[in-house]
């Protein structure tokens, strides 16, 4: 039996490590593995919710790193999980997405001579202005094994001199856990009892989520930022779920948003999802939101000049508009006069990629 060692540090990662861990329980003959939370989001309303809502197991070790620069986290994480790799002695690490947890995590197990996989691998938006893109970029480097989600992954990887045989093209984890979740939300509607209610006070509405550095800690973004949302929830009103770091920031810079956005603690993913999924549009600059959007079918409006993740935008729905008011209005009147882009979903987003992961681990781990 391989022992693995699965990583996770922040919101999204909860979301793909999910359906693997569901996937390894299906094979208990052939694999144990133990859930490492680095802590890296300490926040109740940001991650502790999600070991029910996403019927993931208490972690088996939890670092509890907590904020602080990225040097700070980088490097406390690798103290404490340098010791969870001395005791566990995995076989293999799954690392995922790009977070500092990821790079920390990676960085150790190649040190301790650990097979090391990561999932979501070869994404690039070319921006070393991004800490998640040198977090990705850095992972690539060392990583044995890599999972892609989209085509240009594999591009990406096999351009930077990664051998074809240790690159799969698997779909996405992400997707397989949005499908689950929504099953879990057609039979249990009590799930999303929040968002139901938000619903009903709010017809019609569009979601916005925001909390990348760059466009929550720079007063000048952030003050354009809140200019375009209150431009466009004068045509509909606006949902907030707001992180806690852009929730600062606001109040460190004064900026005041109209009530037609209505400002909301981050709701859990269960309703989250019910939230957006039945949105008129999302306002975002998360990666994430950029690929479930897609995979709904949802107008996605990231505020970003650049985007790791070309397919959404490429097949999908997503449209790039940066942080110009403008343009952002503009984007979001061609919505909603039904102008607004319809995409498709992409390739292997089934809803099976833990089912290709789990398979090729089976493949790779009995030849260690």
């Amino acid at each position: 039996m391989k022992k693995i060692l699965l990583v996770a540090g922040a919101r999204p990662n909860f979301m793909k490590i999910a359906p693997v861990i569901r996937e390894l329980r299906n094979h208990p003959d052939r694999f144990q593995f133990r859930l490492v939370h680095t802590g890296q989001h300490y926040d109740k309303d940001m991650s502790e919710v999600f070991f029910e809502e996403l019927e993931i197991p208490r972690p088996d070790h939890y670092l509890e790193v907590g904020s602080g620069s990225h040097a700070e986290q980088t490097g406390k994480i690798m103290l404490r999980f340098e010791k969870v790799c001395e005791s566990e002695g995995p076989d293999l690490v799954i690392v995922v997405g790009d977070i500092n947890s990821t790079l920390a995590c990676a960085i150790v197990a190649k040190k301790q001579n650990v097979l090391l996989a990561h999932v979501e691998a070869g994404l690039r938006s070319r921006d070393l202005a991004m800490p998640e893109e040198i977090n990705r970029m850095v992972t690539d480097a060392i990583s044995d094994l890599f999972f892609v989600t989209e085509r240009s992954g594999v591009e990406n990887l096999r351009a930077e001199g990664k051998a074809a045989e240790n690159i799969f093209f698997v779909g996405h984890v992400m997707v397989d856990n949005l499908f689950h979740q929504l099953e879990r939300l057609q039979s249990e509607p009590v799930l999303a009892a929040e968002s139901a209610e938000l619903k009903r006070r709010f017809p019609r509405y569009g979601v916005v989520t925001l909390h990348r550095p760059s466009n929550v800690d720079d007063a000048g973004t952030l003050s354009r930022l809140a200019a375009a949302l209150a431009d466009v929830s004068r045509h509909l009103p606006l949902i907030f779920p707001i992180h806690p770091r852009t929730h600062a920031s606001l109040e460190r810079h004064g900026i005041r948003l109209p009530t037609t956005v209505e400002m909301i603690k981050p709701l859990g993913y269960l309703g989250f999802l019910d939230l957006f999924r039945d949105a008129r549009f999302v306002l975002t600059d998360s990666g994430g939101i950029q690929e479930e959007t897609t995979a709904l079918g949802v107008p996605c409006l990231t505020l970003r000049e650049n985007t790791e993740r070309p397919i959404t935008v490429e097949e999908g729905t997503n449209t790039l508009v940066g942080t110009d008011p403008g343009r952002i209005l503009d984007e979001t009147v061609k919505i909603l006069q039904g102008h607004g882009k319809t995409g498709r979903r992409p390739e292997l987003w089934d809803g099976r990629a833990a089912q290709r992961i789990v398979g090729i681990l089976g493949e790779k781990l009995g030849d260690c």
